[in-house]
């Protein structure tokens, strides 16, 4: 399952790749892209088990970006 979500308060490139490389570690995830520029994280993963893999990353992205939030 592929989806797109929107990212709000991404401050800086380089957190946008060091959550894109974290995001493509987890388990399930077959690919993921995170674009500071259009603000927007694009995800691939499994669909059975695709909610417990976004909680995850979530997770990850607030230990890279504590204010960055993710717009399910």
């Amino acid at each position: 399952m592929k989806k797109v979500f929107r990212l709000k308060d991404l401050d800086c490139a380089n957190c946008a790749a060091k959550m894109e490389r974290s995001i493509n570690k987890i388990d399930g995830v077959e690919s993921a892209s995170v674009s500071f520029m259009s603000q927007k994280l694009t995800i691939e993963a499994d669909e059975s088990r695709f909610d417990s893999i976004m909680d995850e990353v979530v997770k990850v992205c607030r230990r890279v970006e504590p204010d960055c939030e993710i717009l399910r």
